[in-house]
């Protein structure tokens, strides 16, 4: 299917998983749900959001966000979350990096729950009722934090390809392998599609994720842009400071969206 047909596998309200920008972000994903007009999504950055985020929060698609941060890195804050968040258009459930990464290995594993303990004495703790102190049993006197396990129902990430059998090669990035083994499911962008199984070649199988964690896939060239792809190709700095200098009004963001989203701009366009 194409990026637009995959996108259309989520529905309005569904709670969708994104990873940052130094991870391998789904930026034609993105741009494919704000152009289906998708509403109250309920996103989880993993284990902060960027650009895709934004986007999304800036297209109105977005009731509510579970992550450590929303950020453009060197190109400053998040225009659009920002802007949501003053509003009163958004709610955010605050969490850290490592909180968000336990809750998914719990669900990669299959247990309800997982230990952690840098969380504790913060004031993050009072604000979070699902987050639950008790004493070690193994050792009195001991507080250790429990996080309960997270299994987003929809997952989205752009990687550099998929074999005939569904699976997806992510290079280095195995982090997304832990999301995609705890979602419900996932929907992957691939540069493109090869010949054979790559989970029968040692030098790729390292870096590959099983195609039975794999729901479904679309081929979408510069899929990650204006984000860097691995060694495939790198991050497009002078279009997201575009993209934060115009997202900073309600103007500037739907102009963004007309030039860049709306009329499915490609990269080798712009």
């Amino acid at each position: 299917m194409d990026v637009d047909a995959l996108a259309a596998l989520v529905p309005d309200g569904a709670q969708l998983a994104l990873v940052p920008d130094n991870s391998l972000s789904p930026g034609a994903f993105a741009r494919a749900l704000v152009r289906r007009g998708v509403r109250g999504l309920r996103l989880v950055g993993v284990p902060v959001s960027g650009y895709a985020t934004d986007l999304l929060i800036g297209a109105g698609c977005v009731a509510e966000i579970e992550t450590s941060a929303v950020t453009l890195g060197e190109a400053g804050m998040a225009p659009r979350f920002t802007a949501a968040l003053a509003a009163g258009k958004l709610r955010v459930t605050d969490a850290t990096c490592p909180a968000m990464h336990t809750r998914l290995q719990a669900a990669e594993k299959g247990v309800p729950f997982m230990p952690l303990r840098g969380v504790l004495g913060s004031d993050l703790v009072a604000h979070r009722p699902d987050w639950k102190i008790i004493d070690n049993p193994y050792q009195a006197g001991d507080p250790i934090l429990l996080l309960p396990a997270l299994s987003p129902e929809f997952a989205a990430f752009h990687a550099a390809m998929a074999d005939e059998d569904g699976n997806v090669w992510v290079g280095r990035r195995r982090e997304l392998a832990t999301l995609a083994h705890a979602s419900q499911r996932s929907l992957v962008t691939v540069e493109r599609t090869v010949r054979g199984n790559m989970l029968e070649d040692e030098r790729l199988a390292p870096g590959v994720i099983a195609g039975v964690y794999v729901s479904a896939t679309a081929v979408a060239e510069h899929g990650a842009w204006p984000i860097g792809l691995l060694d495939e190709y790198g991050y497009d700095a002078d279009h997201v400071a575009l993209y934060a200098k115009l997202a900073r009004s309600d103007e500037g963001f739907a102009e963004y969206c007309a030039r860049f989203v709306n009329a499915q701009v490609a990269r080798a366009a712009e």
